[in-house]
């Protein structure tokens, strides 16, 4: 595994004319990071450390649009996606996410007025937000999503929501539906100002649609040089400005923009609208920010690379064991960037539909959280800072008395 950095000159004087930018369309692309070797999937279920292993590869070059802010991995090739039940994203057996989504859909549900009406979510998971807004707004359902397992859908809702286990596509624009939910799906999606046309035209005339898209944030990957959020499933990365102006150009009346989920999340609320529309909100203005963030990030990546590589081999050359708490997409970015894998034996996850499974790339069995009573490792790394607190509960509850580090 190696992780190369382009250094020459400035990050203008890079920009390729030939590379298209999928969210504006227009011509020229700067790239600034590239990672070679990488899992072409992060959160697919290896049922065997010899599978995990020899997972298919990709690389990952990032390009950046100095029209629209924009950024893509302009090596990402769709054929390598497997998108099927064996995709296990969710993040539902964690209180502080529950918390988050419940408190999220009634948000949606008291502040859209999403009451009595048909709710259809794009790239729906395994239907949890959507049972959310079904149940809080006592609305239909329907669920568009390959990665949807029909077993894990309770009985009550046979009624309530429609599955189809397909990718979103034009097939789908007979959807009369009220509200439109899209989250941590449009960042997989290549064609970015396609996919909204596509949704703009099956919205067609119905002026009274809502559609809510939320997302991770940009910026703070750029500014903290968080290389664990880089990614091959990842082909599309967002900042609130290239979000909006994106939905904008696409025939959309931006009326929410914000950040949650401690400033990770970006949430977009739009309507449609006749044409294209002005930008209304301070979020929307950051191609400076953004400009100067890629240019930094060129040095900030490798920093922090060197970081966490010193931190771990110092601490396992010292004789001391170090696990990973969060077995999904930043974990097999983290271990295959860093390249150490063959240093950290344990990774623990809440989900248990991940225990028992292989690490895609480095080959890791996923244990339970208990396990680390056993274990007793003297460094645990969590994959997301939010869940801290949460982690330490339970590492006291446990009994490990473990340094406890978040990325």
């Amino acid at each position: 595994m190696s992780q190369e950095l382009q250094s020459a000159g400035t990050l203008l004087d890079r920009v390729d004319p030939v590379l298209p930018c999928p969210n504006c369309e227009g011509s020229g692309l700067a790239t600034f990071y590239q990672v070679r070797d990488v899992p072409v999937h992060s959160v697919l279920l290896m049922p065997t450390r010899e599978k995990a292993v020899a997972y298919p590869r990709g690389d990952l070059l990032l390009g950046f649009c100095p029209s629209c802010g924009f950024i893509s991995n302009v090596l990402f090739d769709v054929d390598r996606n497997d998108y099927s039940t064996e995709y296990e994203e969710t993040q539902g057996f964690s209180p502080v996410f529950n918390a988050f989504a419940d408190s999220l859909a009634k948000r949606m549900v008291e502040d859209y007025g999403v009451r009595g009406q048909t709710v259809l979510e794009i790239g729906c998971g395994k239907a949890e937000f959507l049972m959310r807004m079904v149940d809080f707004g006592e609305n239909q359902g329907i669920g568009v999503d390959p990665s949807i397992v029909p077993e894990r859908i309770p009985a009550e809702y046979t009624d309530r929501i429609a599955i189809i286990p397909e990718l979103y596509s034009k097939e789908h624009g007979d959807f009369a539906a009220d509200f439109i939910v899209c989250r941590h799906t449009l960042e997989h999606i290549a064609p970015t100002a396609e996919f909204l046309r596509t949704l703009r035209g099956a919205i067609g005339d119905r002026m009274d649609t809502t559609v809510f898209f939320e997302l991770p944030e940009t910026l703070r990957v750029l500014e903290e040089g968080a290389f664990w959020d880089v990614y091959y499933e990842h082909c599309s990365y967002f900042t609130p400005g290239s979000l909006a102006r994106l939905f904008r150009a696409g025939g959309f009346d931006i009326v929410e923009l914000s950040l949650d989920y401690d400033d990770q999340y970006i949430l977009l609320v739009a309507k449609p609208a006749a044409g294209p529309t002005e930008p209304a909100f301070a979020l929307e203005d950051d191609l400076d920010a953004l400009r100067t963030l890629v240019a930094r990030f060129e040095t900030a990546a490798p920093e922090t690379i060197g970081r966490w590589r010193t931190k771990i081999v110092e601490a396992t050359d010292a004789g001391k064991k170090v696990a990973i708490w969060g077995a999904g997409s930043k974990a097999v970015a983290f271990l295959t960037t860093l390249g150490v894998g063959e240093r950290i034996e344990v990774l623990v996850d809440v989900n248990p539909y991940k225990q028992g499974r292989f690490m895609p790339g480095t080959g890791q069995e996923v244990s339970a959280p208990d396990f680390l009573a056993e274990y007793q490792p003297d460094l645990v790394i969590a994959m997301n800072p939010i869940y801290r607190e949460e982690i330490q509960a339970d590492l006291d509850r446990m009994g490990v008395q473990a340094e406890l580090v978040a990325v």
